[in-house]
């Protein structure tokens, strides 16, 4: 019996760890609430889902997978080359035995240094086509939402899901998979040639399998739980990074730098806690796994040197001392795949998590999508009429309720209001930007639901007061990059908005460069390019929200003169807080709190003495006040 203690010493101190750890599981599992583990998709659906993108490249991953056989055939031959060659020495020797031993040693490592390279490249090559395909139809279908929804969802989580959660997908093709594959291989292979060399020492190192599938359950847990912390923090800290540099020029106005740092340091706070946590998870898992490996090993040792030195056989079975040497290189190949599991393992949560919130944009449904029978529109003739149309951002919140007016081919109609009132909302809904709720809206006496979204606002040139230019040149961000508009037409039509005055002056004409969002030209250069962007497609409904709003007298007058000649060319719908702009409106339409109140030219609603009259007064009382 006290043969056996330092075995029941081994086991007394395994069983207590992992009675500690089943009992840490179950605490952590209760509380899962609480410590915000939330599961909403199954790992088995989101590999089908991948699987989806890989499936292309089905030939590719045949061909790793037979590669992969020549470095698994190194893990499971290299030892008993080793073991042969330990038996050489301790029996009969020969030099020539050994270098032929040696040699074939040799060349089994270099076969299997080879195709590990070769699954390396191919790897790498069809990772990155996989997630260029996944790249681009998440982005393809951020484009399909819809202005409501776009509105509901942080810019910088949208650039953390494209950017960061794709990369981190990209390691589960580039390497994971494979390696994971191999080493569950590795670790049959050598299971089953321990077994042919001596199962009695096989059954010993199996009885330390059971722990380590008990050690892998339990990390599984607090390593999902710390990667989704993680990828949670790196996406707030994103967002906060992408709205605070945006508008760090208000924060530096404003004198409010400390506040933002102090805001930003306790989110780098909480990225690092989790990332310590995550840290910690792993750094308990890998210690666990290699004391397995240390206690198998000291049980061979143990078991291996009283069978050899005292010629005792266990359980039926010499021990020499080649299989020893042997049993000892299959216990550290055998341990090491599991070591590397858990780190791979590591990389496969996050790359499940990462996954899981990719396909959770992916799975957003578009709330603006083409009825099944929508038509194609080649032309339009610019007729629109409202019906009994109601709308509300918020259900119950009314913006527009029951508004209907009509108006005709090339007619030039302007709304007006105060603040709130409706008018930006129609101009949206037009477009079909949102979905209104009740009425109907025509276009050519045509539902607008009968058409399709892309093609109805290809007819439409938005021209908006809050300018957005691209990076890149003055000539991209007018033609938007459909490249066969040439150089005169751009210019004619800069002429035409007299943007070639400021153009002209410029070292590089249209070839000048626009940096982020335009910050190097005015707000009134912004806006002619935006004109000269709207009018180069030649669109048969001109939509100005507030065009004007932003800029100087003198560029507003330039402005007026192109508008005075676009009147001729269509359909023409204006919202201007500046009542002086519009008063060679066919139509002018007074809005309030969603409601039409009246409507007419300039000189009948002044002549009517309503809600027109008293804001074209109160402006005039103004503007002559200032001056």
């Amino acid at each position: 019996m006290s043969d056996l203690n330092p075995l029941l010493l081994v086991g007394a101190v395994i069983g207590v760890i992992t009675a500690l750890l089943v009992a840490a599981y179950g605490g952590v599992k209760d509380k899962k609430t609480a410590m915000g583990f939330e599961r909403n998709m199954d790992d088995g659906e989101i590999l089908r889902r991948l699987a989806g993108y890989a499936r292309p490249y089905l030939g590719k991953f045949i061909l790793v997978g037979f590669l992969m056989l020549f470095s698994i055939a190194y893990d499971i031959v290299s030892p008993l080359i080793v073991g042969s060659i330990e038996e050489l020495v301790v029996g009969d020797f020969t030099l020539n035995a050994l270098f032929a031993a040696v040699a074939v040693y040799g060349g089994v490592l270099v076969f299997s240094m080879g195709s590990t390279y070769l699954q390396a490249v191919i790897l790498q090559r069809v990772g990155q086509r996989i997630i260029s395909d996944l790249r681009e139809d998440l982005f393809t279908h951020i484009e399909s939402l819809s202005h409501e929804q776009l509105n509901e969802i942080p810019v910088g989580k949208l650039v953390t899901r494209v950017t960061n959660d794709t990369n981190a997908i990209s390691m589960m093709f580039t390497n994971l998979l494979v390696q994971l594959t191999k080493n569950c291989f590795v670790i049959l292979g050598i299971l089953v040639a321990m077994i042919c060399l001596n199962y009695e020492l096989t059954l010993m190192v199996l009885c330390f399998v059971p722990f380590i599938v008990i050690f892998t359950v339990i990390f599984r847990k607090f390593s999902r739980r710390a990667y989704r912390k993680v990828k949670d923090a790196t996406t707030d800290i994103n967002t906060y990074l992408s709205e605070n540099l945006s508008g760090i020029k208000v924060t530096q106005i404003f004198g409010r730098e400390d506040e933002k740092m102090e805001d930003f340091r306790k989110k780098s706070q909480t990225l690092a806690k989790a990332s310590q946590e995550q840290i910690f998870v792993f750094g308990v898992f890998r210690p666990l796994v290699y004391m397995l490996y240390i206690s198998s090993i000291l049980c061979l040792f143990y078991l291996g040197g009283m069978g050899h030195l005292n010629h005792i056989a266990f359980l039926g079975q010499s021990i020499s001392s080649g299989t020893v040497v042997t049993f000892y290189m299959y216990i550290s190949k055998f341990f090491t795949p599991i070591q590397n599991l858990a780190e791979q393992f590591n990389w496969l949560q996050s790359a499940l998590a990462s996954s899981e919130k990719v396909f959770s944009i992916m799975d957003l449904q578009p709330k603006m999508v083409d009825a099944p029978d929508a038509i194609e529109l080649d032309e339009v003739k610019g007729e629109i009429e409202f019906k009994d149309v109601w709308f509300s951002y918020i259900p119950g919140e009314w913006v527009l309720q029951g508004v209907s007016f009509h108006v005709d081919p090339r007619e030039t109609v302007a709304f007006v209001g105060s603040t709130g009132s409706g008018k930006s909302t129609i101009l949206s809904l037009i477009c079909r930007n949102y979905e209104f709720q009740k009425g109907q809206i025509l276009i050519d006496g045509i539902d607008i639901r009968k058409i399709k979204i892309s093609s109805l606002r290809r007819h439409f040139g938005q021209m908006l007061q809050d300018v957005f230019l691209f990076s890149g040149t003055i000539r991209s961000n007018i033609v938007l990059r459909e490249e066969n508009i040439s150089d005169d037409e751009i210019m004619k039509v800069c002429r035409y908005v007299n943007a070639d005055r400021f153009i002209s002056k410029l070292d590089h004409g249209l070839e000048e460069e626009v940096r982020e969002r335009g910050n190097n030209f005015s707000a009134g250069q912004r806006q002619l390019l935006s004109f000269a962007r709207t009018i180069i497609h030649k669109p048969s409904v001109m939509i100005l929200d507030e065009a004007t709003a932003n800029i100087d007298t003198e560029t507003e007058l330039l402005i007026q003169d192109s508008l005075e000649k676009m009147r001729s060319v269509g359909t023409m719908l204006i919202v201007a807080h500046r009542l002086s702009t519009i008063q060679h409106a066919d139509n002018i339409i007074v809005l309030s709190h969603g409601k039409i109140l009246e409507q007419g030219t300039h000189q009948q609603l002044l002549a009517n003495h309503g809600r027109y009259y008293q804001l074209y007064t109160l402006q005039y009382h103004k503007e002559q006040m200032q001056k």
